[in-house]
């Protein structure tokens, strides 16, 4: 089993141990990450072998680069902005929308999007509160499977972000980092994904139809 890197001390270790050429030492980096990579891509890729094709492509650019860290973040995060990058290069090169070209459709004002609250309900949870009080005795599952139906329709950053906040359960700093945008745009992007699901939910499916 891997060791998990779950301090500064202990990634600056694994890196020597990798640039020091031990091929134990980066497979064991490999398991600890593949599971956010694998988020990451699966989330923003459709095919299954462009899929399989990118997360080789970006363990292969994460041995490359490695020499070039500077533990100027997490390690997780670095990964994790090599991984997200690597499916927006991918996108754009197929020429699929991404959200400067969806800006429209998903416009709204920033200072409503700042009011927005995250704390730590996962997103099930903020899908219920949009739904009566009085009819909230929902089965979970189906909840959860028309909540995934949904997010694979968002565009690829929307469905990103939203695995990175309520998967992966990282902060919106390092959020930010990852997708290189500034920590105010991750909050109101965040805020409108779940606006924009909230809004699909009770468009497309009956209370009734949610319910036990």
């Amino acid at each position: 089993m891997a060791k998990k890197v779950s301090d500064a001390f202990e990634e600056k270790q694994i890196v020597a141990d990798i640039l020091a050429g031990d091929q134990q030492a980066f497979r064991n980096l490999i398991e600890q990450y593949q599971k956010l990579v694998s988020h990451i891509v699966f989330r923003m890729i459709s095919h299954q072998v462009d899929r399989e094709e990118l997360c080789q492509e970006i363990f292969i650019k994460v041995y490359r680069n490695l020499a070039s860290f500077k533990f100027q973040s997490k390690l997780s995060t670095w990964v994790g902005r090599i991984a997200y990058h690597a499916c927006i290069n991918f996108l754009k090169k197929k020429r699929i929308p991404l959200l400067d070209d969806l800006a429209k459709e998903y416009g709204a004002d920033h200072h409503e999007r700042n009011k927005a609250d995250f704390g730590a309900n996962s997103l099930a949870d903020h899908a219920v509160t949009a739904i009566p009080e009085q009819e909230r005795a929902l089965a979970s599952h189906e909840l959860r499977t028309m909540l995934e139906r949904e997010i694979t329709n968002l565009p690829a950053q929307y469905r990103a972000l939203i695995t990175l906040f309520h998967v992966e359960e990282m902060s919106l700093k390092e959020i930010a980092e990852i997708m290189d945008m500034p920590e105010g745009t991750i909050k109101n992007y965040l805020f409108r994904a779940r606006r924009v699901l909230k809004e699909r939910l009770m468009e497309k499916y009956q209370i009734e139809d949610l319910l036990v």
